[in-house]
């Protein structure tokens, strides 16, 4: 089965953490006076980047070790 559900979590993840992110760096600081200046839409941004980046990195580690695999059993069939 060529479907890994890790890439569409893992872009949904990137999508939205950068949305996130973007969000808290470019927002009004005054915003996060009631927070005690903490910029949360920044920490939870980076978060949720993070997160979506290991998705995808996982993804691409299991294809890369599936293409080795079906090249290594490729070569033990011919003769």
């Amino acid at each position: 089965m060529g479907l890994d559900i890790r890439i569409p979590i893992g872009s949904l993840f990137v999508i939205l953490g950068a949305l996130l992110a973007g969000y808290g760096l470019l927002g009004n600081p005054a915003l996060y006076r009631r927070s005690l200046g903490i910029d949360i839409n920044l920490w939870w941004g980076a978060v949720l980047l993070a997160f979506g980046l290991a998705m995808l990195a996982l993804a691409w580690r299991a294809a890369a070790a599936r293409a080795r695999a079906s090249r290594k059993a490729g070569a033990a069939a011919s003769p």
